[in-house]
């Protein structure tokens, strides 16, 4: 098992730039906005021979609201889980009382504590962290997370020797993307797939900020569940905190090898989940929906509900539907079923003889069109990649095969090789005579 290291401080002390720093990525939202990391965020650190895993969380606040209380309880939840803990000031800043605060508790857990000082970028080190001796808490450790000074001798604080091994090879098995509108139920169903209350949950819209990455294990069988924020309107989203939301839960959809789309059943489906539902197919990525809240609604109610998002979401034949209640746990063991058969799908291996073979039996169900008078010909087909499955199909006046031929194509593949919660791509390419 790999060490868990935990960044803790109060909001704004650099948090989450210490930890794209130590992960070499981008993957935790930065802004001068307070409180933008709401959720535990887990990375994979591999710097100077050293392996951990390291954990963003929320500032730590004396806060009395709802949603603050909720973030200084995930991250004194990530404290207890971590193995290591760095404690984050502001050398600029001072420290505070709530730094004081913050470092009294740390006191009394007594896990191993390394004290950062960061934003020391042109101070000298000896007076910017002259005041962080006061807390009692061992040498502080200057350090400019956003240029990267002073990060070796971190590493060298945290792990005094290497740790890395050759053959460390973890992986995070499917990638599985929640996705959907605001305050549909996504951290509800993110905290019943783990069993614990691992997002934070909250009634107003808009509480998930960043995309969440939490490992799972279930039967075996490794997943990685990206929680996101909700996406609005274009023209509802104003705030820059939001517009970062909105740019990381689209960059989910692209990194990630299934998406669980969320809908409301008492709201239904709208023009923005259909909008959202065709940037997930663009991306060509397999797809299961779930619609949730459908406990407490009339057997009428329901009946309505299934018919207008059956003919709304036709488009999307492919994809396994399930109603469900995130709240109370009804259905949601049935979405891993279909989430596997979907990415068993999408990275399905093909053959060119079984495709040509298909290929042949598709234009004896239904023959290609005319085109001056000539009839299409459509001569082979073999594998041009997968997830999603995309066939490449070889022949003559290709290009003047309409639509609805390439439609009635990508679902005869689909029904034959029995591809369920994946699209499947239909490449043409016309083969040039080289006597014309």
């Amino acid at each position: 098992m790999l060490p868990v290291v935990a960044i803790v401080g109060r909001p704004n002390v650099g948090k989450s730039t210490l930890f794209n720093r130590l992960t070499r990525t981008r993957d935790a939202i930065i802004s001068a906005y307070p409180g933008m990391t709401r959720d535990r965020k887990f990375g994979d650190v591999h710097l100077e021979n050293r392996h951990f895993i390291i954990v963003d969380t929320g500032g730590i606040t004396d806060e009395t609201d709802d949603v603050g209380k909720l973030i200084t309880q995930q991250a004194l939840h990530a404290i207890e889980d971590a193995d290591k803990i760095i404690f984050l000031i502001d050398g600029r800043a001072g420290l505070t009382s709530e730094d004081r605060m913050i470092a009294k508790d740390l006191r009394r857990i007594g896990k191993p504590l390394t004290l950062a000082v960061n934003k020391t970028e042109g101070l000298d080190p000896s007076i910017s962290t002259a005041e962080a001796h006061e807390l009692g808490l061992g040498t502080p450790i200057a350090i400019a997370a956003v240029h990267g000074t002073g990060i070796s001798t971190l590493l060298t604080a945290l792990f005094p020797e290497a740790n890395e091994t050759a053959n460390e090879n973890e992986t995070g098995g499917i990638r599985l993307a929640i996705i959907g509108q605001p305050n549909v139920g996504k951290s509800t169903l993110t905290n019943r797939m783990l069993g614990e209350e691992r997002v934070i949950v909250h009634d107003s819209p808009g509480t998930t900020r960043d995309s969440i990455f939490i490992p799972l294990e279930r039967f075996d069988k490794q997943y990685t569940l990206i929680d996101t924020a909700g996406v609005r309107r274009r023209k509802n989203v104003s705030e820059e905190p939001e517009k970062f939301s909105v740019v990381k839960t689209l960059q989910a959809i692209e990194n990630c090898n299934v998406v669980l789309y969320v809908v409301d059943a008492r709201r239904g489906v709208t023009d923005h989940d259909l909008k959202l539902l065709g940037f997930v197919l663009e991306c060509g990525k397999a797809l299961v929906i779930a619609i949730n809240k459908w406990d407490g609604m009339t057997e009428e109610a329901r009946n309505q509900a299934k018919a207008t998002i059956d003919r709304h979401l036709d488009f999307v034949q492919f994809a396994r539907i399930h109603y469900i209640s995130a709240l109370h746990g009804s259905g949601v063991g049935n979405l891993f079923d279909s989430v596997n058969e979907a990415y068993e799908s999408a990275t399905k291996k093909l053959s060119t003889p079984q495709l040509s073979r298909l290929l042949q039996l598709a234009q004896e169900t239904h023959q290609p069109p005319l085109v001056h008078g000539r009839r299409v010909k459509l001569r082979y087909a073999h594998p041009g990649g997968y997830n999603p499955p995309c066939i490449v199909i070889h022949g003559n006046q290709l290009h003047a095969l309409p639509e609805s031929y390439r439609k009635f194509l990508e679902h005869f593949y689909q029904k034959k090789l029995n591809l369920h919660g994946t699209p499947v791509l239909i490449e043409f390419r016309t083969n040039e005579n080289p006597y014309r």
